[in-house]
């Protein structure tokens, strides 16, 4: 067979890469399934796979309770969102998949486990594996991630040269926890809703539960393999050591987020600026007006009521009477969003200007009505209009330059300990929301955040929860989403008006005045993990 240069192949192959969307610089393809697109992914190869790293598998090691599926969980969310093909692979999954109701025997997680025990533990071993092995290999997959309690040196380096057949680098990561009040708060967060402790007392259920964490898993080896590449977490972040690791430029990607990533639990809170005098511009720097000041106050009295509601909430349900986490605020530096910010610095609240938050940059469009682009800009629209997300117009900033610039606060924000409030403009909620909330790329230019609205994000250990709350008696005049947004909707498609995401459009009309509840977001991921709550792998 005659073989051909690398160059040949892809002179004479057919259009292998698509038409760029942004029909300047060529970083982005069009698919015919955009969604599928990474947030933030800088180019892409016709194998998939970033950065020339080739394919990496990383290994979770730790007991029980100590975070290693949230970690998993960030992880993967930032890989993807940069564009590395990454898939977690749950070893819980198999195991319930595996054995009907997830029921195996008593015996399983002993290491001295009986001969049907051990047979059942290695087929499931093996086709979690194999899966790996499969994705890797043939879906160009790059990023594995193996989440599993691996307890013995023996087992991981048996593990390590068995990836490196294959060809796959392995990086191990060790979440090490000794700190007891990390460990019954990751235990009453994410394992005590298991029916095994319907009713009991919360602090008693996570002693329970981590003394049977003990029982079944005995032997556990701390990572000390000086032939390993890995790094050990301690204590939710407070320490790091590190192995071996000196890779290549992903390899120190990833180290870099786990350095500002911790398990600890906090919520975030998005809320929009209050209404400028010149609304209209967004060159102009303008000050609140005196709606928008009245919007302020009225913001943060809401905001304070709740947090200590669900203070209050959460005692009455058994948890402990410990005093509310601090809140840190961030607004980028646009004078609006400093000075909604105004009355929680008062109250002596910590507020930190983030440049990098600044809203998107309409360019050309500024002020314009959308006949008047439509007249003047009609070639762009129709690129806009086949890619709302990556498209830029005229001296303006895509969703996608938009996402590039906000990595920084990305990795701020996972590093971030206390509560936190973000203050900013739509355009800016909507990437940072899609980021928590893991959205379609297609979605986020048609996420909707009105001023009548705080939305609260609390961490889980598989998907983020989601809730809306109501700020109640403000002017319907300062409710309605940013004019300086452009929004072009795509003609004769039936969503181009509907919500994107369950929950996130602006609710009925209701009488502004009278206060609603809290209002969960619907999110539908949650219901794929409901049966994990309960897992001990």
């Amino acid at each position: 067979m005659d073989t051909l240069l690398t160059a040949e192949i892809a002179a004479n192959a057919p259009r292998y890469r698509r038409k760029s969307s942004t029909f300047i610089d060529g970083i982005h393809d069009v698919s015919d399934n955009q969604g599928k697109l990474a947030p933030a992914q800088l180019y892409s190869t016709m194998s998939g796979r970033l950065f020339h790293s080739g394919r990496i598998a990383i290994v979770m090691v730790g007991l029980p309770a100590r975070g290693k599926t949230h970690i998993s969980v960030s992880m993967g969310r930032y890989l993807s969102w940069l564009g590395v093909k990454t898939r977690i692979f749950h070893l819980g999954d198999y195991r319930r998949a595996t054995v009907p109701g997830g029921h195996v025997p008593e015996d399983y997680f002993y290491p001295n486990a009986s001969p049907a025990s051990m047979m059942l533990r290695q087929k499931i071993l093996k086709k979690c594996r194999e899966d790996i092995y499969a994705w890797l290999n043939h879906e160009n997959g790059q990023v594995a991630i193996y989440d599993a309690v691996n307890p013995t040196r023996s087992g991981r380096i048996a593990l390590a040269k068995e990836f490196a057949k294959h060809d796959v680098q392995t990086l191990f990561i060790e979440s090490y926890v000794d700190d007891q009040e990390i460990l019954k708060e990751n235990a009453r967060n994410v394992k005590i809703s298991s029916p095994d402790f319907h009713g009991m007392d919360p602090d008693e259920a996570a002693s329970l539960y981590l003394k049977r964490i003990e029982t079944k898993i005995p032997v556990f080896e701390t990572m000390e393999e000086e032939n390993l590449n890995f790094v050990k977490m301690i204590n939710a972040g407070q320490a790091f050591y590190y192995n071996n690791v000196s890779f290549n430029y992903l390899f120190h990607r990833i180290v870099f987020y786990l350095t500002n990533l911790h398990i600890k639990s906090r919520t975030t809170f998005f809320v929009r600026a209050g209404p400028a005098t010149d609304e209209d511009s967004y060159k102009a720097d303008a000050p609140l007006s005196e709606e928008g000041m009245a919007y302020a106050e009225k913001m943060t009295e809401t905001l304070l009521r709740h947090r200590e509601q669900e203070r209050q909430a959460s005692i009455a349900q058994g948890g402990p009477d410990v005093p509310l986490r601090p809140l840190t605020v961030w607004t980028s530096t646009r004078l609006r969003t400093m000075q909604t910010a105004e009355p929680l610095k008062r109250m002596g609240f910590k507020v930190r200007q983030r440049s990098q938050m600044s809203q998107i940059n309409p360019g050309v469009c500024e002020k314009l009505s959308e006949r008047a682009i439509r007249a003047l800009y009609p070639e762009e629209v129709k690129k806009h209009e086949l890619d709302p997300y990556h498209h830029r117009y005229p001296r303006a900033e895509s969703y996608h330059d938009l996402a590039v610039r906000l990595e920084p606060i990305i990795l701020e924000l996972e590093r971030e300990q206390n509560d936190l409030l973000i203050i900013a403009h739509e355009s800016v909620l909507r990437v940072l929301y899609s980021y928590l909330m893991h959205c379609s790329t297609m979605d986020i230019p048609k996420l909707k955040f009105p001023r009548d609205e705080i939305i609260e994000i609390i961490p889980a250990a598989y998907q983020n929860n989601a809730k809306r709350i109501h700020i109640p008696g403000l002017d319907p005049r300062t409710i309605p989403g940013s004019p300086e947004d452009i929004r072009i909707p795509v003609p004769g498609d039936p969503s181009a008006n509907l919500p994107p995401i369950p929950g996130m459009s602006s609710p009925e009309p209701v009488d502004v005045a009278v206060p609603r509840p809290p209002e969960k977001i619907i999110n539908n991921a949650k219901e794929t993990v409901s049966d994990k709550l309960a897992d001990e792998d």
